[in-house]
């Protein structure tokens, strides 16, 4: 599966701003995607995921409330709805896929194929 993430830029804090997944080559049927950030001299960070067979979202305590993931197998496209910005929020933002279960869901080593990357940035 390869994946194209997108939707990107700089916004003032308070904003908002949709990020989006797309497989361009496979499907992400069958996978858990997850969207991942990570900041300079950090560790990639888990934000959010949604498993392949139900439609249940999984959030970062940081996030929860401000952003929504979704997921449409129809069109092989993940989004990511961010909403009430926060200047800590900026990050590179990475779409994943993988065979993550829910014990492993916030881990990046659980997901096998990743998107370039997204950057974010919120201004305060």
């Amino acid at each position: 599966v390869q994946l194209q993430a997108s939707g990107g830029g700089l916004v003032q804090a308070g904003g908002s701003l949709r990020l989006s997944c797309a497989a361009s080559e496979g499907t992400f049927v069958g996978y858990t995607v997850g969207w991942f950030r990570q900041s300079p001299g950090k560790e990639r960070e888990f934000v959010a995921a949604v498993r392949p067979t139900s439609s249940r979202p999984y959030y970062a305590d940081s996030v929860k409330g401000r952003f929504t993931i979704s997921r449409d197998n129809t069109k092989n496209t993940v989004n990511l709805q961010m909403n009430s910005l926060k200047p800590e929020d900026t990050a590179v933002y990475y779409c994943g896929a993988g065979r993550a279960i829910l014990s492993t869901i916030s881990t990046p080593l659980a997901y096998g194929y990743w998107g370039q990357g997204t950057l974010v940035t919120v201004s305060s």
